[in-house]
């Protein structure tokens, strides 16, 4: 059997199944009418941890231990899974991460015996050891709780899942805080380690693929929903690809899945690929695929957010795909801009409230605008962005494309994030080293894009021969490669804004 870690094996990894929970309504509910049930509970919260989570050994019995028996991890497993509301268990996983962390003591402690070690000359033997003890000053006691859960069967797969529930946790703000902050990096950089590229399956579906994965996938599609059997049966037909990564553990189970449109050049539009009709029959003709369009990418378990999957996935299929079409070129996404309809829309509140030019709109479409909807362009732009019918008036579209274009432009190019790209679909593309290379005006004109993008898609394309030293220029310098279309749309928002 493949050893995958110290004490973990493939055939263990990934095998317990839990039972779905019931959907809860967010908010806390520990002490909502019941104080004393409320009490219980936190009171067995502190009895358990106490007892599931090993105190950390002396540094020198730190391989001497004997390991934590299992059946007191099994206890913690238990108990969670019993705890059916959202807040309960994020009670849990708060007090696991306020109260089991860094001995800060022993950490100061050593950190003090390392810094006097550098300032006298000594053996590079003794200040090695002194590195490391403050190494092992600096886990975590809750890591050795995952750890040791790793090692049961089924235990990866509940540590996916308790992860899932601490991001939900976070962005419900039922518990926050640095220690909350720092268990989730702990136990991210735990599932970075067991879901790295080489424990990974490259799997391919088609519609002879077994029925649950077809449906796995189907709901798990987070990007353009699938919405009838015969549109699951066209996204992995003829001049299409459909590929999941899974777990060398759990072979046919989707962890994150790539589709992909083969076509004869680079996509401008969505509703071609996806609801193009393509008789069930039709046969590939080959020498008209030149090109390889990413067009959405879901990640099945949300426990896994962040860990590196995705930037995997595309490499090996692009490799997948050189190997079925030897004269394939060109590689792109076809990509949302998720966030952009809220980042414009608080723009145009702000620039409202000041008087005089606001520099997002020229003087020209604020007239058009203005004649068109018969009010003040930025206040009409901001009711007519919040909803989908503007996309329906063709005078509309046609006075709003200009001005959306270049805003969208600055959005991707100029709106950072400490030094990266705001948008993360962005920052993902970017840095796997692709071009920001095209903005595409009504690529999605369904519900979802046009109030989430404004019906707008952007390409980033993939020059296999770039993409190493792209990505270092972003991920180092975090200068983004942009093409000329993309650039001079940037420079007419410098031109016009005062941003």
């Amino acid at each position: 059997m493949r050893v995958l870690g110290p004490g973990l094996s493939a055939g263990r990894l990934l095998r317990l199944r839990l039972p779905p929970r019931q959907p809860q309504p967010p908010g806390p509910r520990l002490s909502s009418g019941r104080p004393a049930a409320a009490g219980a509970l936190e009171r067995a919260m502190d009895e358990l941890l106490h007892r599931a989570v090993p105190a950390m050994p002396a540094y020198e019995l730190r391989e001497k231990t004997p390991a934590r028996a299992e059946n007191q991890c099994a206890d913690f497993v238990s108990f969670y899974g019993g705890l059916a509301e959202t807040a309960e268990r994020a009670e849990l996983l708060g007090r696991l991460a306020r109260g089991f962390g860094v001995d800060h003591s022993q950490v100061a402690e050593q950190s003090a015996g390392v810094l006097q070690l550098r300032q006298q000359p000594r053996e590079a033997a003794v200040l090695l050891q002194a590195e490391d003890r403050l190494r092992y000053a600096l886990v975590p006691r809750y890591r050795s709780l995952f750890h040791h859960i790793s090692k049961m069967e089924g235990g990866v797969r509940f540590l996916v899942r308790l992860r899932a529930d601490l991001l939900e946790a976070q962005a419900l703000k039922l518990v926050d805080g640095p220690h909350v902050r720092e268990m989730n990096g702990v136990l991210k950089n735990m599932l970075s380690e067991w879901f790295s590229s080489g424990f990974l399956n490259l799997e391919r579906v088609t519609w002879h693929s077994p029925c649950e994965v077809l449906q796995r996938i189907s709901e798990a599609e987070a990007v353009h929903p699938v919405k009838t059997w015969m549109d699951m049966k066209r996204r992995v037909g003829p001049y299409r690809r459909c590929y999941f990564f899974s777990h060398c553990s759990t072979p046919g189970e989707p962890l994150i899945v790539l589709h992909v449109a083969l076509t004869s050049e680079i996509s401008s539009s969505i509703q071609t690929i996806i609801v193009k009709e393509c008789p069930p029959s039709e046969t590939e003709e080959r020498n008209k695929i030149t090109t390889a369009i990413f067009y959405s990418l879901s990640l099945t378990q949300q426990g896994l957010q962040g860990v590196e999957l995705g930037a995997f996935l595309i490499k090996r299929v692009v490799k997948e795909l050189q190997k079925e079409f030897p004269a394939l070129g060109a590689f792109s996404s076809l990509s949302p801009i998720p966030g952009f309809t809220k980042w414009l829309l608080g723009l145009l509140k702000s620039k409202a409230k000041e008087h005089g030019r606001s520099g997002l709109l020229t003087d020209s479409e604020s007239q058009e605008i203005a004649e068109l909807t018969g009010g003040p362009a930025l206040e009409t732009l901001q009711t007519l962005l919040s909803s989908s019918e503007w996309a329906q008036s063709e005078q509309l579209a046609r006075a709003l494309q200009a001005p959306l274009m270049r805003l969208c432009a600055w959005y991707l190019y100029g709106e950072k994030h400490r030094g990266y790209a705001l948008n993360p679909v962005a920052h993902f593309h970017l840095q796997n080293g692709a071009v920001l290379w095209r903005i595409n005006w009504l690529a999605d004109v369904s519900l979802k894009g046009v109030t989430g993008a404004c019906g707008l898609m952007v390409n980033y394309r993939y020059f296999l021969e770039d993409t190493a030293a792209n990505s270092t220029a972003y991920l180092g310098s975090k200068s983004i490669k942009a093409s000329e279309q993309v650039l001079s749309l940037v420079a007419q928002f410098q031109k016009n804004s005062k941003l």
